[in-house]
């Protein structure tokens, strides 16, 4: 026979049958990991612990009898196998989905690295002492072991020094590594654990991997010094780390609304609304804007606005307001910037259904309404666009105001937003012209009959003298003439038209 095909590998496994199913049957006790939570290991650990997530990998399906793992004192690991007797663990991996793999190790290095393997290698030579007086191959068994693959690398690295052991996690990346430190944990494999920590402690993450890593640490218990700075990247604690970082979502909110830099702030303001809106995938434990902070914000732009209005209407010199960042800003762009800000302000409120204080707040903005006629439209106009935003979330029923606060709100800004209106269709920044004039004529069909015909009669008026410049509100004042001045089923018929 050829001498290179008698020659045994050192790594090698098999899907069959157990290979020592030619020994004389119940001739040699054999030792599992206990499935009974009676049993002394599974008071240390779970059983099921011992399992790793993911498929059985391919594994070299050679007839050779077993897998032979080399002995401490073998380095590397793949160097040829050391003297038969220095193997004589024979460790059957049972999977969970019918797969087998039989590995043989030295007790030496199992008891010196597991905890649990040495409590079942002892075990197991007491009960052959008593049966037999002398030594002989000892068998473990492990059963229901999800992943084999990951379970024999993990049992590898018990061969590794430190430096091998830390190359070894390099090579099979982050995932697998979480994979390995799991089995590690399970085994009570102390030096896998460390070394597992120690690496996925220095390197990033996918989200697939951080949420696989977090799961694990759900179920496992680590020691708290060890896994401080991988806890750290995890979770925001709430002792110290929380208390030195109040009000994290005003902060940043905040450091928006005074940003110069349109592209940026355009930019980050979609990331915040996408972190802070209802709807977002994120936890919001510890990035939440309260009601306080967001109209604390919301107030400081609405000051500046008046600001910057007084400077429009020649009240104050632009040398009180001007920054080093603004002195080179034109007043338009100024004032674009913060309407802009409040609009993106009012996106947020609206989508956390706390608008209807704005509404309170921007109804009783005598000061605004007053200078509104005491300025150019062409800078004025930039006031309607947040009437205009209030108009489409009253008619889209995304914002619900008692009548009361309905009827202030269109008492001060409907007559503005009759004047803007040709400056708006001409200056849209994202609006839809056709959708604001629906939303102008939906909300004035909300208050009571005798308050439309108030505002109907104005806008009749208005529209009469400008034209195209003003918005078309027909079909509204149709649905008003008809409930104020036709009665019963001709109504009906007319409306349902």
């Amino acid at each position: 026979m050829d001498p290179h095909r008698r020659r045994r590998r050192t790594w090698c496994c098999t899907f069959a049958a157990s290979p020592d199913n030619n020994s004389k049957p119940h001739s040699k006790p054999t030792f599992s990991l206990p499935t009974s939570p009676k049993s002394r290991i599974a008071a240390r650990i779970d059983p099921r612990r011992i399992l790793s997530p993911g498929r059985v990998s391919p594994i070299d399906s050679d007839p050779v009898a077993g897998t032979s793992l080399p002995s401490p004192e073998t380095e590397p690991p793949r160097s040829p196998a050391p003297a038969a007797g220095d193997r004589d663990v024979r460790m059957s991996l049972r999977g969970k989905n019918g797969g087998c793999m039989v590995l043989e190790v030295n007790s030496g290095v199992l008891c010196a690295n597991s905890e649990v393997f040495a409590g079942l290698i002892a075990d197991y030579n007491k009960g052959v002492l008593a049966l037999s007086g002398s030594n002989t191959m000892c068998r473990i068994e492990v059963p229901e072991v999800q992943n084999l693959g990951v379970f024999r690398e993990t049992i590898e690295l018990m061969f590794e020094n430190e430096d091998g052991l830390t190359k070894r996690l390099l090579n099979i990346g982050v995932f697998r590594s979480i994979d390995v430190l799991e089995v590690s944990a399970g085994i009570m494999f102390t030096k896998g654990v460390l070394s597992c920590l120690q690496y996925l402690e220095a390197v990033p993450w996918t989200e697939e991997e951080e949420e696989k890593l977090r799961n694990l640490f759900t179920r496992f218990k680590f020691d708290q010094a060890t896994t401080r700075d991988i806890l750290g990247r995890l979770y925001l604690h709430d002792s110290e780390d929380s208390s030195s970082q109040p009000h994290v979502a005003k902060q940043l909110v905040w450091s928006i609304t005074t940003s110069v830099d349109a592209n940026a702030r355009n930019e980050l303001k979609s990331l915040m609304k996408g972190l802070l809106c209802k709807s977002s995938v994120y936890e919001k434990n510890h990035l939440d804007l309260s009601k306080e902070d967001l109209y604390s914000v919301c107030h400081s732009c609405l000051d500046s606005l008046v600001n910057l209005f007084e400077e429009a209407s020649d009240i104050i010199t632009p040398e009180r307001l001007l920054t080093k960042k603004d002195k080179n800003k034109p007043l338009i762009e100024r004032i674009s910037r913060q309407v802009d800000n409040i609009n993106w302000l009012l996106e947020i409120m609206l989508d956390s259904q706390i608008a209807e204080q704005f509404v309170n707040i921007w109804a009783e903005h005598h000061q605004l309404v007053k200078m509104h006629d005491d300025v150019s439209p062409m800078i004025r106009y930039e006031l309607s666009r947040v009437s205009a935003i209030l108009f489409v979330a009253m008619a889209t029923r995304k914002l619900q105001c008692r009548v009361e606060t309905r009827w202030g709100f269109l008492q001060q800004w409907f007559r503005p937003m009759l004047l803007d209106f040709g400056w708006l269709q001409r200056c849209r920044k994202g609006l839809d012209i056709k959708v604001l004039q629906e939303a102008m004529g939906q909300t004035l069909l909300t208050l009571p009959l005798n308050q439309q015909h108030m505002l109907f009669m104005e806008w009749f008026r208005h529209f009469s003298s400008h034209g195209t410049e003003c918005p078309n509100l027909s079909k509204a004042f149709q649905i008003w003439w008809r409930r104020s001045f036709l009665r019963g089923s001709e109504t009906y018929a007319i409306e349902s038209r």
